[in-house]
Order: C-alpha cells, then structure tokens, then sequence
C-alpha cells in the first residue's frame, strides 16, 4: 500500500501489518524484510515509513501499571499521549515533556525524543524515560536502561526506531495541582528582542514563540512570545477551584477536505501573520488558559495538513547553537522572506543543554516551518539547510522528509557513529524505514 508521514509527502509503497500481539510483532521482526514501527503516523515525513514493512503498534495501546508515589507509569508503546492525559490529569498527574500534539504515541516520542516548550528547563522525553522494552533483531525483548545496556539505551532516545522496536516503557509524570496554565504572551518587535526575551525568562517553565517569517527589514522574526507555568490552585477563582483538575473539553474541527494548492500562498500568509501579530500584541499580557489551548492549539483542528493540499508540507526544522543562533536566523529568515514563502506555522524554541547520543537538541534556538510543497519548495528547503550547517546546526529527523545523507554527515558527526552501533549490533538487516535508506544510516 502507498503511506505517508503527516506531511503527505513522500508517499512511499510500503506493506502495513498491524500485530496484535508479541507472537505477531516477533514473527514479522525476524522475517525476511526490514522492519519499522509506526505510532499513530504523527512524524511528518518518511521515519515512520518501511522502506519494506511498516509495523503498525497501535494495538499496544494498554496502560500496564502506575505508581502513585514516584509517579512511574509502565505503558506499552501504541498507548497515546492524549490517553494518558484523561487517565491521569484527573488524579493530579501531567507529561514532564510534551510535543505539540497528544496525537502521539509513547514509543514514537521515544524514538523521536520529542522536545517541548521546556526543553531549557527539563530536557526533552528522554529525561523521563525510566527504562524501555526493546525487540531486538532477533525477536528477544530486553529491558535496556540508564544502567542496563546503556549505550543502546541512550541511542534508542531519537534513534527514529532503527534500534529496535519498543514495546513497553516506563516514564515518569509530574505531579500538578490544576489544569490550567498561566500565560503571559509578550510581543517582540524583532528576532533580536524576541530572543532577549527567552534570555531574560530562562527560569520560567515553558516558553515558545509564534515568529512572523514573511515581516521584513527592522521588523524582521517580529514575534509573540509565549510563557507558562502550571497554575496553583490558589490562581483559580472559585468556580475554577471547585474542579482545578478539570479544565472542561473542547470540541474539535475538522478539515473535510483537501484545500486548492492556490490557497496558500504570499499573499494570504503574509495577511494571515499580519492580523495574528496585531490580535496577539492587543491581548491582555497575562491569562490563565487551560492546558490543551496552551500545549495543542493545533490540535484543535483535526486533519489540519489537508489545508496545505493534496500534494502535502515539508516542515524545515533545525537548531543552531548559541553563538551562531543569532546571525543563523537572521539568514534564514532573509532568505524566507526573500523566496516569499513564508510560514504561518513557525516556531522558535529555546534549548537547553543535551545528553543523549543521537537526539536533535543541542543547547541553542530552533526554528520550524511548514512549507506547502510546490515546483520550487525543495530548492528553497535545500538553500535552508545550506545555511543552518554553514552555522553549525542540526536537523530533526521527525520533521525530514527530503534531507540528503551527504547533509546530514555534514550538519552531524553523531551519524557515523549511530550506523557503527546498528552495523556491530545487527540492527541494519532487520530495521530500516525510507528515510533511514535515503539518509544511508
């Protein structure tokens, strides 16, 4: 069958199986084709993909255990994010690190090491990754840890599932006393104030910034800059405090069909960011929001990459280190503005400090945009790329769709290294996805 990452783009001939059991998942792990597991499909290219067969895991979707004191739960990997979001926040319990989506699974934001809004302050998934049920190559599964095998521990953190596939997994949660979150949304005139205001707010938990990519000259990445804590139960007015783990549900929208290719383009980008700046500087600075509007406002809009059309989005992704961040993004950007194919989804994030073996972040700022696939997108995207290695940076394999190996060797020496471990431990032959192939990994 033809599958695809979220962003629609690659489609690649594949064979879906969907085991619904151990007996099934080591069956087809130690079959003639590589393998590669798949979550719920939320990686935006082809990392979720088999070049050969795709293994489908949503049917290891059971929460297996949790402890109410330390606040490990034990879950298998097809559980969703969002899952235990309702299991938990109800009994005072919410992720350490989540993406931007709940539409995740655990075992693909493992693989991913997904990061969030407070990687500068906790790091990303990994962080709270107590231990993993890894299949081997040879249908075994082993529990690998901080102690326990570590180096495959920590390049299954962001190793985009070419260790092995995860099964089970213990991860911590923290304790909260609300579902609410208070926010302070600051406007910046420019990139250079918007990242004196990360600087300034290190010691908040999340931040993040909703940065103008089409805005030019002395307004150039003008943002909104978007703070947050959990809310104490003491912020709550009373009818809130009545029920400070309930925050209520929102019904979501959905995109019924795929949008024309015409709909996206300079012109309505550039009017879309021109109303969000303006509507964000005049809000209040300081609201309490509840948590799904402050970690998902996407996903209030289900099927919302069908607004970029038929033929998909690639989102560029990378992180640049701090002494080169700066000028880097002020490159990227130039040349955003100057091709005219600006974003109305760009993000800027600062990083903290990173200890894993092949994971994304590195301690510096990272940019993402989507971009509607169009005759020059690929042109545009490598020109991007070109720019973020000339500065030292990395890219985030969840998001790539089209990087090549060369490029990716050269933005990251951490490559040839996590090749070496699958090559020694006999990973390559039993764990491939398209992307892995295309990048020679």
């Amino acid at each position: 069958m033809k599958l695809s990452g979220w962003g629609r783009f690659p489609v690649v001939e594949t064979q879906l199986c969907a085991p619904r059991d151990v007996a099934a998942l080591q069956a087809l792990v130690t079959g003639d084709e590589p393998v590669i597991a798949r979550g719920n499909g939320r990686s935006y290219g082809d990392s979720a993909v088999g070049a050969h067969t795709t293994l489908d895991m949503r049917h290891f979707d059971h929460m297996l255990s949790f402890d109410a004191e330390t606040g490990v739960l034990v879950a298998e990997a097809g559980v969703l994010l969002g899952d235990v979001i309702d299991a938990f926040l109800p009994r005072g319990w919410f992720p350490m690190v989540t993406p931007g989506t709940k539409f995740v699974t655990l075992g693909g934001a493992i693989a991913a090491d997904v990061h969030g809004k407070n990687h500068h302050v906790d790091g990303s998934f990994g962080t709270c990754v107590e231990w993993i049920d890894l299949m081997g190559p040879d249908g075994q599964i082993s529990r690998i840890s901080r102690e326990d095998d570590p180096d495959l521990f920590r390049h299954t953190l962001g190793g985009m599932g070419l260790t092995g596939v995860i099964v089970r997994t213990a991860i911590r949660l923290r304790p909260v006393e609300t579902a609410w979150i208070n926010q302070t949304t600051l406007p910046a005139p420019d990139l250079g104030a918007a990242m004196d205001l990360f600087e300034q707010h290190a010691h908040v938990p999340y931040s993040v910034a909703w940065i103008d990519c089409m805005s030019r000259g002395a307004h150039l990445g003008r943002s909104l800059v978007m703070l947050g804590d959990h809310a104490a139960r003491a912020d709550l007015d009373a009818k809130k405090a009545r029920t400070p783990l309930d925050a209520g549900h929102k019904g979501a929208h959905t995109v019924p069909l795929d949008f024309p290719g015409f709909a996206l383009n300079r012109w309505t980008v550039r009017a879309f960011n021109e109303l969000y700046y303006r509507v964000g500087a005049w809000k209040p600075t300081k609201a309490l929001v509840d948590w799904d509007t402050y970690f998902y406002p996407l996903d209030a809009v289900l099927k919302w990459n069908r607004i970029y059309g038929r033929r998909g989005f690639a989102q560029f992704q990378c992180v640049l280190p701090l002494d080169t961040a700066r000028t880097g993004l002020t490159e990227l950007l130039e040349a955003i503005t100057e091709a005219g194919a600006g974003s109305f989804l760009a993000v800027l994030k600062r990083f903290g400090p990173q200890d894993s073996a092949f994971s994304f972040p590195m301690e510096g700022y990272t940019l993402a945009l989507d971009f509607p696939m169009k005759p020059h997108t690929l042109d545009l995207l490598d020109q991007l790329d070109a720019v973020a290695v000339s500065h030292g940076g990395r890219f985030y394999l969840a998001k790539d769709s089209r990087m090549g190996a060369e490029t990716l060797r050269e933005s990251d020496s951490r490559a040839a290294e996590f090749e070496a471990l699958r090559e020694a431990r006999g990973l390559k032959e039993h764990f491939a996805s398209a992307q892995s192939e295309r990048l020679s990994l």
